[in-house]
Order: structure tokens, then C-alpha cells, then sequence
């Protein structure tokens, strides 16, 4: 007989199966925009958004409106090295550090698209768990690669071998899918250009047409500097034209001359960021110094951060980053006309992520990749702050829903909890959200009446139902039609979360953290 139990390899750890990191108990919370804070005079419609709150939170408050629409995440977590810093308290037992990431990966994946990728870039302290754990929540075969990261100075965090390197852990959400993974090659038959004609270049080609040999073109790459120099007007019109919609790019080697090459889809076998990463850390703090901004520990440079969205993505894709820090992510996807959602708990939201981003829309923010992509400013941005939690304790300590939600926040936050789409129609009054087939959620602070129900009853087409959340229901208001369930408020939802988290901070020192203790309501009317 087959063994049913058959042992699975995993990566387990103290506090691995902790309720509190489910996902299914953290709270789908609602995100308010701050008109005060948004930058959106120039696209009132924009899609790009900042987020202030804790990422856990955010992210789950991003369901179901985002999932499966985000192409590319890059998130840059505390290293868990043991040293405090001032944004992030970077230090936290490696149980704790596990627990707190699982979520957060486990969310970002619903998040992703089915070609989509996530970039996790950290040191050699916990790159080597974060793997495993990533195989676990991504799946072994959805392992695309890990890419270096050079930093300015070796030493970083070690104590006994001196690094100069940091690791990004690359996973596709369906390697499968992942059309986008892309290696670089060099255009068609690797020739050069002179007198109008074209020649295969190798080295005896570099002596019969040049007279010698010259070692700038000996790595048998066709060099954009040629083409302008033995000019074929036509050819070098077709290149730009090509290199203007994304079918070629420049790349630049070490001798300071542009290669043109191609993207070639390789069926999710390799990727375009294809060798070490040789951007500095050092050029991230002078781009935030140059922007009054330099307080931030190990900003990443921005022409690192553009190398990972230009080989995932196309204009107009999401990009997310749930660490957004002194808010690299954002500004690089703003410059290169990729739509972003930038998550921060700190306040440097405020001080860093705004800031850098307002300068960014205003063009008064030309280092970086700005001049690598021709920014003149453009753009906008909106601010979101994450809704207190729905279910508070009054005075005698009852559960109660808290007085921020009113009206339509009621609504949006009601759908979350019950697991529809805000989508208010423009005809039926009682119909606030969409759920799976013919399903609707209706949302009322009146007392629901009978002859209510009998009205809304009247009016559901063939094939409708319709759950209603009442704060109060009139006896038997619940039992008129069969296709109306009666679901009262906040009962009905008392158990679908955690309510009250203010916070699951990344790293935290404490491992308790205060619930909102569950209660079973004898007026549930379930």
C-alpha cells in the first residue's frame, strides 16, 4: 500500500503555523486616498499609488482589487543583521523574521501576475532561508535564478569574510508563463556597417575592412559607434527606430561603446539580468543627498532598480514594492512610464517617499536614471493611508463598529470583510457589491423591515441573491424570500479576522501582540 503521509520537504521553524500570520485572519482593511497628499493634478486618474501603514496590512487591503495584476515586485527587507537602524529596528529572532515573511510572500504572490516575477534582495544572513521558504510558498520550479549585487565597500555585515556583495533571489510566479524573461543577444549576424555594407565581424574581417586590428571590437559585437561612423542612413534609421520601441536597446561595455543588441524570448530559461549587477550602493545615498534626502541607510541606486524593471516589464505594467524605503522603486517605475504601488510604515512616507516623488512630477529631480531616460517630469501619484480597524471595544467593552466608517467607507469596508467587489450599481440602490456569479451584497444602517425585503425581493432577476448586512432587522425580515440571507452587523463578522492589529511590524522585538478577543454574540443571526 501507498503511504498517504508521505513526508514533504519544508522549512519549519518555532512559531511557523502561528494563527496571527495567517492570512486569512489579517484584517482586509480599506485604503483611504489623502487628497492633501496626492500629486495628481496632472492624471486626476492615476494609478500609481503610495501607501502609508503597515505592508502586511496593505497588502492584504490590495486584495481582491490588485490580485493577479502586479508584474513585477522588488522588495529590499531588513537584513535581520543585528543592527539598529534608525527607520528599521533591523533585528529579530530568526523564528520571528520566518513568520513575519511567510505572509508577506504568500500575499505577494496572489498579487502577482501569472508571467510575473519577484526580486527579494538581501545579504548572506538570511538569503539562504528566504530561499527555501520562497520554494515553499512559489514552488521549487518557479526558481529562476539569483543575481548579484555589488556594493561600493566590501565588509558589509561579516564578521569573518569580507563581502563586497549583496543576493537577489529571483522566483516566477509560473516560470512556464514567463514570456518576459529575456536574455540579451547581439543583432542579426553580428556585423558592422561600412560603406553601406554590412560585415560579419570576427577577426579577420576587423583586419581586411580596417586595415588593422583593433581590440575595442574584438568582442565580436556590433557597436552603435560604427554604424554612425561608416553611416548607412537607412540601417541606422531602422536601429533607432527599433531601439525607440523596445526591440533593441544600447548597452554599454567596458571600453565605453554602445552595444546594440536584441531581446530574445528564451521560454522562461533565462533572464536578462544575466551577470553580476555592478551598480554601487554608494550611488544611491549621492542621488538622495543631491536630493536633501540622505538620511536613509543603504538607499539602492536607481540604474540597479531600472536593470530589474526594464527585464520584467513593458510600459504601463505594475510594479509593487512593499519596503518602498527612501521610495527608489517608485520614482525608477515613475521615470520609465511603468505604473507602481509603493508601500511605507514609517514616516518617511512622508519625509522621503513624497518628497522624492514630487520632484520626480516637477522634473527639479535629475539624477539617477534621468537623464539616462530624457525626464522632464510629468506623471502623478495618489497617497493612500491604510482605515482603522472596522471592529472596536466600547466603553463596556463590546465589540462595535468604529465611528470612522460611515456611509460609503462602511460599504467598501463590508465588501472586504464579506469577500465581494465594492462595485455600487447605478440602478439598484441595493446592490453595493459584486460577488462570484449572480451573488450581491447589500449594506444598511436602517432597520430593516420586512416590507424592505419584500420590496428588494420584487426586484432580483432570475438567477439573483442577495445577502444583507443590517445593523438591526425587523423579526422575520429574514425569512422572506429564500434568495435573501440576512447577515447582522458587526455579528456576522466578528469572526472572519483579527481585528484591532494597529501593526505586524518587520522586525518586531516582542512576539505578543494584543488581540481583540473573539466573543460569540447570541444575537448572531447567521
Amino acid at each position: 500500500m501507498g503511504n498517504n503521509n508521505k513526508q514533504k520537504l519544508e522549512l519549519t521553524w518555532i512559531g511557523k503555523n502561528n494563527p496571527e500570520y495567517d492570512i486569512a485572519n489579517i484584517e482586509p482593511r480599506i485604503l483611504e486616498e489623502s487628497p492633501e497628499l496626492s500629486n495628481c493634478a496632472n492624471d486626476p486618474n492615476t494609478e500609481n499609488m503610495i501607501i502609508h501603514g503597515d505592508n502586511l496590512l496593505a497588502l492584504k487591503a490590495l486584495l481582491p482589487e490588485y490580485e493577479g495584476k502586479i508584474k513585477c515586485i522588488y522588495i529590499d527587507p531588513p537584513y535581520n543583521t543585528g543592527n539598529a537602524f534608525e527607520h528599521y529596528d533591523d533585528s529579530v529572532e530568526h523564528s520571528t523574521w520566518l513568520s513575519l515573511m511567510k505572509p508577506r510572500l504568500e500575499l505577494l504572490k496572489m498579487l502577482l501576475t501569472d508571467d510575473g516575477l519577484i526580486f527579494v534582495h538581501l545579504d548572506d544572513i538570511e538569503m539562504h532561508y528566504c530561499k527555501v521558504l520562497m520554494d515553499e510558498v512559489f514552488g521549487r520550479q518557479n526558481f529562476v535564478g539569483t543575481l548579484i549585487h555589488q556594493r561600493a565597500k566590501g565588509g558589509g555585515q561579516a564578521k569573518y569574510i569580507v563581502k563586497g556583495h549583496d543576493y537577489v533571489t529571483v522566483f516566477a510566479k509560473n516560470l512556464s508563463n514567463s514570456i518576459t524573461l529575456s536574455r540579451p543577444k547581439v543583432i542579426q549576424g553580428k556585423t558592422i556597417i561600412k560603406d553601406g555594407k554590412e560585415y560579419l565581424l570576427n577577426d579577420d574581417v576587423l583586419r581586411k575592412v580596417f586595415g588593422k586590428y583593433d581590440r575595442t571590437l574584438n568582442d565580436r559585437r556590433c557597436f552603435y559607434e560604427e554604424i554612425l561612423k561608416y553611416k548607412d542612413q537607412e540601417k541606422k534609421d531602422e536601429i533607432d527606430n527599433k531601439i525607440k520601441n523596445g526591440e533593441y536597446f544600447l548597452q554599454k561595455n567596458k571600453f565605453g561603446m554602445h552595444t546594440i543588441c536584441k531581446l530574445e524570448p528564451a521560454n522562461g530559461a533565462r533572464s536578462k539580468l544575466y551577470s553580476i549587477i555592478k551598480v554601487l550602493s554608494e550611488d544611491g545615498k549621492k542621488e538622495l543627498d543631491a536630493m536633501s534626502l540622505g538620511d536613509f541607510p543603504y538607499p539602492k541606486p536607481e540604474g540597479f532598480v531600472q536593470q530589474i524593471i526594464d527585464a520584467a516589464t513593458k510600459e504601463a505594467d505594475f510594479v509593487l514594492d512593499s519596503f518602498l524605503g527612501s521610495g527608489t522603486t517608485a520614482a525608477v517605475a515613475h521615470k520609465m512610464g511603468r505604473r507602481y504601488v509603493g508601500i511605507e510604515m514609517g514616516e518617511h512616507a512622508y519625509t522621503h517617499c513624497k518628497v522624492r516623488l514630487d520632484k520626480v512630477i516637477d522634473g527639479s529631480d535629475q539624477g539617477g536614471i534621468s537623464k539616462a531616460v530624457d525626464w522632464k517630469g510629468g506623471g502623478a501619484y495618489k497617497f493612500y493611508e491604510l482605515a482603522p480597524s472596522f471592529i472596536v471595544k466600547d466603553e463596556f467593552g463590546n465589540p462595535v463598529i468604529d465611528g470612522f466608517y460611515n456611509d460609503v467607507k462602511l460599504i467598501k469596508a463590508m465588501c472586504k470583510l464579506m469577500n465581494f467587489t465594492y462595485y455600487p450599481s447605478q440602478t439598484e440602490y441595493w446592490k453595493h457589491g459584486a460577488g462570484q456569479g449572480k451573488n450581491y451584497l447589500y449594506i444598511t444602517t436602517q432597520l430593516l423591515t420586512c416590507g424592505m425585503a419584500r420590496q428588494i425581493a420584487a426586484h432580483l432577476a432570475e438567477g439573483e441573491s442577495l445577502i444583507i448586512c443590517p445593523k438591526n432587522f425587523e423579526p422575520g425580515a429574514d425569512k422572506i424570500d429564500s434568495r435573501i440571507m440576512v447577515k447582522k452587523i458587526p455579528q456576522s463578522v466578528l469572526k472572519a479576522c483579527h481585528f484591532g492589529k494597529k501593526e505586524y511590524l518587520l522586525p518586531i522585538k516582542e512576539t505578543a501582540i494584543e488581540e481583540v478577543e473573539s466573543e460569540t454574540d447570541q444575537e448572531d443571526n447567521e
